[in-house]
């Protein structure tokens, strides 16, 4: 399966309660702006990586759907209604309804700093399982969660997600030179970190305006 060709499915909420827990640092104003910036720059280098077939995008927001369908991603509307996972199984869904045999992956879409390589690395190694996953920086959360063709997704992100996945029998990928792809922001130090590791240029235009705002006379 080393020529796999992957369906990633990214959730992503209505920008206006997107990434709460940043309006520490961002504020009310400009946090919608981020999590969409971080989105944007996901799905950008997601759609680089040569092992990824389509990104597919799970969200009710109009903005949201509109500048991610620019950036290459097929929009599905969250059907469901009801969170993070059962937007993701729903996705898996609709992507497989089309093409049964797809190979799918749930990545997270707050990866500012994601590399197309690193990438690639993850869903090469996941082509080896049935169901496998990345724990995120942490080593407490999920970044991505694959499934090989005619396996269920079967989605447990949010919170301890990792002992989760582990618990609901995916396998843990072992893999130390992904940084990019374990590195989601929902805190001001998970901001800087993949600063540190170097975020998409949307992303970086957005962290000027954060900065400016924040040196500006009032």
């Amino acid at each position: 399966m080393r020529d796999t060709r992957w369906s990633l499915i990214v959730p992503l909420k209505p920008l206006r309660l997107a990434k709460s827990r940043l309006a520490a640092v961002a504020g009310e104003e400009l946090r919608p702006a981020l999590a969409l910036a971080f989105a944007e720059d996901m799905v950008t280098a997601a759609l680089s990586c040569g092992a990824v077939g389509d990104v597919t995008v799970v969200t009710d927001d109009p903005t949201a759907a509109r500048r991610l369908g620019r950036s290459g991603a097929r929009i599905v509307p969250d059907g469901p209604g009801r969170g993070l996972n059962a937007a993701l199984a729903y996705g898996a869904r609709t992507v497989r309804a089309g093409a049964p045999a797809a190979a799918v992956a749930a990545l997270n879409a707050d990866l500012p700093a994601l590399r197309a390589a690193e990438l690639g690395r993850v869903l090469a190694a996941a082509a080896g399982h049935g169901r496998s996953f990345l724990a995120d920086a942490a080593g407490v959360g999920t970044t991505l969660l694959a499934a090989a063709p005619g396996v269920a997704l079967a989605p447990a992100f949010g919170g301890a997600s990792r002992a989760a996945h582990l618990a609901s029998g995916a396998v843990e990928l072992a893999l130390t030179d992904v940084p990019s792809v374990r590195q989601d922001v929902d805190t001001g130090a998970d901001l800087r970190a993949a600063l540190a590791l170097g975020v998409g240029r949307r992303t970086a235009a957005g962290v000027r305006r954060l900065t400016e705002s924040a040196t500006s006379p009032a």
